[in-house]
This record gives C-alpha cells, sequence and structure tokens, in this order.
C-alpha cells in the first residue's frame, strides 16, 4: 500500500498527494466509522506517515543488530550510514520529501554530529561496535538520527498544516534554544542550568498553541504539551537504540532502561529542534500581533484538544 496517490495533476507536490489520501482514507473512515473515531484513524496515519523516516532508520538498527556478525564484509555501522543515505535519496527522489525538509535535515546533521562528537569524547556515551566510516570515534550514520527528528517535525508541520500561535518574537525562541544546546556542552564544565532552561521553555512558549488540522476540522493543543508528549516518544525509540546496543550510555547495558531523566533532555532539545526548523517553515509561525482572530478560547484542560471553534 502506498500513501501518494497515482493520478494527481501535475505539478505533483507532497503537500498535494498527501491531502489526496486524506481526502480518500477520510471517505473512507467516516462511511465505516464513528467521526471521531475516523478522524482518531487518520491522526494516527499521518503521524505515522511523518515518522516514517524515522521508523525506518529504527527498522535498520532492529535489522542490523539481529543479522550482522563479525564475519559481515561491511562494519555494522557502515551499512547504517548505506542504508541510511539510501532511505534519503529515495525519499527525495519519490518526492516523499521536499527541499525544504532536505535543508532542515543538513542543519540536523551539522548539529547532531557536533554534538555527538562532544559527547562521545567526555564519556556521555559510545558506539561499541566497528566502523571504518568515523569522525573522532562518531559513525556518521548518527547524524541521521538527529535528521529523523528534523524530518518528523518538518513533515508533520506540512502533513497537519500546522499553526503555532501566538507565536513569541522569533529572535527569543533562537536566543532559547541556543542556550539549551550550549548548555549541553557547558554542564560538562559549567553550573548546569536546565532547570531555568525548564522555566524558561514555559515563559517563552506557555501561550503558545499548535494548530494542526484533522479531516474538516482544526484542533488545538498547548506546544509545551506537545513537546512533552514527544520528548516520551523520543525516549521509547532511544531504548530501541539502546537494546540494539547501537550506542549505550555510561555504565549502561542493553537490558538496562535509558533513565527517564533523559526524557527530560529530549524535552529541551525538542525546543532546539524546533528551532532549527522554522530556520526553514517561518511561514508556520503566528506573531502574537496577528494572532488575536485565530486565537482558541481559554480552554480548560479537558478541551485542550476539542476542535477549533470555527
Amino acid at each position: 500500500m502506498t500513501l501518494e496517490a497515482d493520478h494527481i495533476p501535475a505539478p505533483r507536490t507532497p503537500g498535494r498527494s498527501t491531502r489526496e489520501i486524506e481526502k480518500a482514507v477520510g471517505v473512507w473512515t467516516r462511511s465505516h466509522m464513528p467521526g471521531w473515531l475516523s478522524e482518531f484513524v487518520v491522526f494516527v496515519l499521518k503521524l505515522g506517515w511523518a515518522s516514517l523516516f524515522g521508523g525506518l532508520m529504527l527498522i535498520g538498527l532492529v535489522v542490523t543488530k539481529i543479522f550482522w556478525t563479525e564475519a559481515t564484509p561491511i562494519p555494522r555501522y557502515d551499512a547504517m550510514l548505506i542504508y541510511a543515505v539510501a532511505v534519503q535519496a529515495l525519499f527525495l527522489y519519490f518526492r516523499l520529501e521536499t527541499w525544504d525538509e532536505a535543508r532542515v535535515i543538513v542543519l540536523f546533521h551539522l548539529s547532531g554530529t557536533v554534538m555527538e562528537i562532544f559527547k562521545v569524547y567526555v564519556g556521555s556515551w559510545s558506539y561499541p561496535d566497528p566502523g571504518v566510516i568515523r569522525l573522532y570515534d562518531v559513525p556518521l550514520f548518527t547524524g541521521f538520527m538527529y535528521a529523523a527528528v528534523g524530518s518528523f517535525m518538518a513533515r508533520a508541520i506540512r502533513l497537519f498544516d500546522m499553526r503555532f500561535e501566538p507565536y513569541p518574537p522569533f529572535w527569543v525562541t533562537l536566543l532559547l534554544a541556543t542556550a539549551i544546546y550550549v548548555n549541553f556542552f557547558s554542564h560538562h564544565f559549567l553550573a548546569d542550568i536546565r532547570i531555568v532552561l525548564f522555566a524558561a521553555t514555559f515563559l517563552v512558549f506557555g501561550r503558545t498553541w499548535v494548530k494542526f488540522h484533522i479531516g474538516d476540522n482544526d484542533y488545538w493543543m498547548p506546544m509545551v504539551l506537545a513537546g512533552g508528549l514527544i520528548s516520551v516518544l523520543l525516549w521509547i525509540a532511544e531504548n530501541i537504540g539502546t537494546s540494539t546496543e547501537t550506542w549505550l550510555y555510561r555504565g549502561q547495558n542493553a537490558f538496562d532502561m535509558v533513565s527517564l531523566a533523559k526524557m527530560g533532555s529530549w524535552y529541551l532539545l525538542i525546543y532546539v529542534s524546533f528551532a532549527t526548523v522554522t530556520l526553514v517553515f517561518r511561514q508556520a509561525l503566528i506573531p502574537r500581533r496577528d494572532a488575536r482572530a485565530t486565537r482558541p478560547p481559554r480552554a480548560r484542560p479537558k478541551e485542550a484538544l476539542q476542535p477549533a471553534a470555527d
């Protein structure tokens, strides 16, 4: 089964083909399911489609762990690099990803690889398997693991037609993202200010809502809640990575669960990731001065995921 439409008039773009598919899936689900259930099914399918790159990377980790041995001619990490490059090329060839999204992925490669080199150097985690294509003991496929996060965010913004409003001043979000990123390095030598940074995320983004589209309805979710939910998913994915012994934290073995504290680290990294994505996808941001007409009503917690008022 493919999620790309077969007969769409030119020009064919990922956004248009996805909308055609969503319409077809929506028609089918509404005719076979209650309204709330059909929209939930579409939501899950779009979420899975947005995370396709990351899902394929996790499948690669599991498959190479199962089938790779010391007798395999290509080291496991090098095979993962070849696999990741091939997946990325296929995404672009079949237009599953736009060139703007590819630009985001390059930014994630750069920032992620720099962090990997530093963290491996200071002993935060390590890559135990052999590999030829390394940079300062870091297998180069790891950049694609960070890129998978960027791919998910960029594709989700497009697939769900997301808008972020009221969005804080752009320079403030970049300053916060920079402070978070720098703290991941500096806390090895200076005071760890992540508690301050946690508070700053609520201060900066506490009023920001994520507006997303499913079927015929718009829904709203607080941005800090969205960041928390994504961090949980990334923590689960990281447990898959360590269980396959692709990387291991200091003192960890494959049967140990990743510390829950890492969920907090991922929560902070979400804001670095989002700032990186918005360097390319500025059109999804609605500044506070322009958001009054579309701002959601003051919702009680149970209303946070209800359709927005027409």
